[in-house]
């Protein structure tokens, strides 16, 4: 049964919307001027985790006759704001209805907001907080994405993604790269994560000047505290572009097509290790001669390596480092960058730690070759590096890193200890 838009629209909310969606089992549809509407969803992979950490959703319409309408001539169908204010909020009520149903209850789900819709009419999209509490969906899982082009209202726009964040939502700016881009944008909005527009990575594999421009636009936006998501890979020599060039997730047709068929796609890796290890033959350890000792850590450093060489169990011989309120985590990896044990967190880190980015948390067997203080330290065993601050893909905070490479029965190791950049003063007990 197909039911019409109703009369008014003003400002459409769940119990207008719910007429609209219809169950066939664990599969939601849902109607608009006669199409039926569905969800697809694409993985988004990190490449460290080398895993799914989220799912971009994307909506699917067909006609009576069965035949598939383009998104862009679904978004064309409105012609009033109240009215693509509805097909707004009627496809994000059909994702997360679907998505809700699925096994998976750690990774993100990445849903696209229109700056139309955004910048119409009420300023907090209160119904967005509505649909969250019904569905039971932590807001914490969710990630807004708003597409990059100019806005005639930027103070509205930026209350509005204000309004997510307080919600507990993270943010995303999406196609960034794109005719509209500017760093303006990622001041104003202050992303959690910026999405690089395809184009970015097509002139990359074209040019190499335009590769490099791609590695610096990936810096800047780290130095911003965004983390960063190239999309639209499709071939090998991309990925390898995305790997060499930092960027956190990848996500395209290389990795993995949009499905509606959403119980098989939770189940579609790719071989990750391969790729990375693709990646480690191209950029071989090379010997830096500069290096940057920090005094105050030095004997401490030293004392934990030689525990560890002794069979010493991880908490056991970093207690001493971990005790340091400047101290994040501390991990271990072998000799081809691959963490050996799970990580440990320090007290500091524990408070640190942000529910928004619990698909980060777990690094057991992440990969961590292509950071330059894992290849620094096999270079130079027995000597203390450290890096400048960067941007931690485990917890999205500024940090530095320690790294010592050292040998435990006759294989190479790498104690790395995270110090965050910007950490807690102690507390001073009173007299």
């Amino acid at each position: 049964m197909v039911h019409s838009l109703p009369a008014k629209l003003t400002d459409p909310e769940l119990d207008v919307l719910s007429p609209l969606l219809h169950r066939n089992g664990d599969v939601w549809t849902a109607d608009f001027r006669g199409l039926i509407l569905s969800t697809a969803l694409q993985p988004i992979y990190s490449i460290s985790h080398k895993r799914t950490v989220g799912y971009e959703a994307l909506i699917r319409a067909l006609d009576p006759d069965n035949a598939s309408v383009l998104p862009i001539h679904l978004f064309e169908l409105p012609t009033s704001d109240a009215e693509a204010l509805l097909l707004d909020r009627l496809c994000r009520y059909l994702h997360i209805q679907n998505y809700s149903g699925l096994k998976d209850q750690l990774n993100w789900l990445f849903l696209n907001v229109s700056p139309r819709v955004v910048t119409s009419g009420s300023q907090a999209d209160s119904f967005f907080g509505e649909l969250l509490a019904q569905t039971k969906l932590p807001p914490h899982r969710v990630v807004i994405e708003i597409v990059e082009q100019p806005t005639d209202d930027a103070e509205r726009l930026r209350d509005t993604v204000a309004y997510y964040r307080q919600l507990g939502c993270l943010t995303a700016i999406d196609d960034f790269g794109a005719g509209h881009s500017n760093f303006e944008r990622i001041w104003n909005l202050s992303p959690d994560i910026v999405k690089l527009d395809r184009k970015l990575l097509t002139r990359a594999t074209e040019d190499h000047k335009a590769r490099q421009i791609l590695n610096g636009i990936v810096s800047l936006l780290h130095q911003s505290g965004c983390l960063v998501l190239l999309e639209g890979v499709e071939t090998s020599d991309q990925a390898m572009i995305a790997i060499d060039a930092g960027v956190d997730f990848v996500q395209g047709f290389y990795f993995c097509r949009p499905s509606t068929d959403l119980a098989k796609l939770c189940n579609a890796q790719p071989d990750f290790d391969q790729l990375l290890r693709e990646y480690k033959a191209c950029h071989q350890i090379t010997r830096d001669p500069t290096r940057q000792l920090v005094d105050f850590f030095q004997r401490d450093f030293h004392k934990a390596t030689e525990q560890l060489q002794t069979g010493a169990a991880m908490a056991r011989a970093c207690s001493t480092l971990l005790s340091h309120h400047t101290v994040s985590r501390c991990y271990l990896a072998d000799d081809k960058g691959v963490q050996i044990e799970d990580t440990l967190i320090s007290d500091t880190g524990t408070r640190n730690l942000d529910p928004r980015f619990k698909p980060l948390e777990s690094t057991s067997k992440a990969d961590w070759y292509r950071q330059q203080y894992l290849r620094q330290a096999l270079a130079q065993p027995g000597n203390l590096h450290v890096t400048a601050p960067y941007l931690c893909v485990t917890g999205a905070y500024m940090c530095v890193t320690l790294s010592l490479c050292f040998t435990h029965e006759s294989e190479l190791r790498v104690l790395c200890c995270d110090i965050l950049a910007n950490p807690p003063q102690p507390s001073v007990n009173p007299v």
